[in-house]
C-alpha cells in the first residue's frame, strides 16, 4: 500500500514538473505540439525550435542554435518523431526532420563548419554551412553524426556510429566513417 501511495505522489510530481517545463519552454518561444512527451531539454534560443505533435524527446536533448538572435524557426521536428537521450542539434542555418523518424541516443547534427584559410585564425573565420534535411520514416542509429548539407530521403537507415557527409537516397542503408551505402531496404 505504501508503495502505491509513493508511486501516485511521484507521478503527480512528475506531471507538475512536465507542465512547468512546458510553460517555461513555450513562454521563451519554443513551439511544442500536442501530446509531446519530453523530459529536460536544453535550449540556446528556444524560439528557434518547433516540435510537432506526439513526439517523444528523451532527457538531455540539446537544441543549440549557434548564432545571434534572429526571428523564425531553424530546428523543425515533424510529428511522431522519437529523439533519444543526449542528442545534440548544433544548427546555424537550419534542419528539417520529417514525420515518424527514429533518432537514437547520442546523435549529432551539425550544419556548419569553420573556414580554413591559412591567412586567418580558424576561430575568427566565418562558418560555412548548409541546411540538413531528413525525410519521413528515417532511422538514425546511436551516436551517428550528420553533417552540413546532407539530405536523407524517405525510408533510409543510418547505422550507429556513422559519420554522414553525403546525401542518402530513399530506402538505402548507410554506415561507416565516412558513411557509404552498405545495404538496401527490401
Amino acid at each position: 500500500m505504501l508503495y502505491k501511495i509513493i508511486y501516485i505522489l511521484t507521478d503527480k510530481a512528475n506531471q507538475l514538473t512536465r507542465w512547468l517545463r512546458f510553460c517555461n519552454y513555450t513562454f521563451r518561444g519554443a513551439k511544442i505540439g500536442k501530446g509531446v512527451a519530453f523530459s529536460k531539454m536544453h535550449f540556446i534560443w528556444p524560439h528557434k525550435v518547433s516540435i510537432a505533435n506526439k513526439c517523444i524527446i528523451e532527457h538531455n536533448v540539446y537544441f543549440k542554435f549557434d548564432g545571434m538572435y534572429s526571428a523564425g524557426r531553424a530546428i523543425n521536428i515533424g510529428e511522431r518523431t522519437f529523439i533519444g537521450t543526449g542528442t545534440e542539434f548544433n544548427i546555424k542555418h537550419g534542419i528539417i526532420i520529417g514525420n515518424d523518424c527514429l533518432i537514437a541516443s547520442g546523435c549529432r547534427f551539425v550544419d556548419h563548419d569553420h573556414g580554413t584559410d591559412v591567412q586567418q585564425l580558424m576561430r575568427i573565420q566565418s562558418c560555412i554551412g548548409k541546411d540538413i534535411s531528413i525525410a519521413d520514416d528515417v532511422w538514425i542509429g546511436a551516436n551517428a553524426v550528420i553533417l552540413k548539407g546532407v539530405v536523407i530521403e524517405k525510408g533510409a537507415i543510418i547505422a550507429a556510429g556513422a559519420v554522414l557527409n553525403k546525401s542518402v537516397p530513399a530506402n538505402e542503408i548507410w554506415g561507416g566513417i565516412p558513411a557509404r551505402k552498405i545495404g538496401q531496404r527490401k
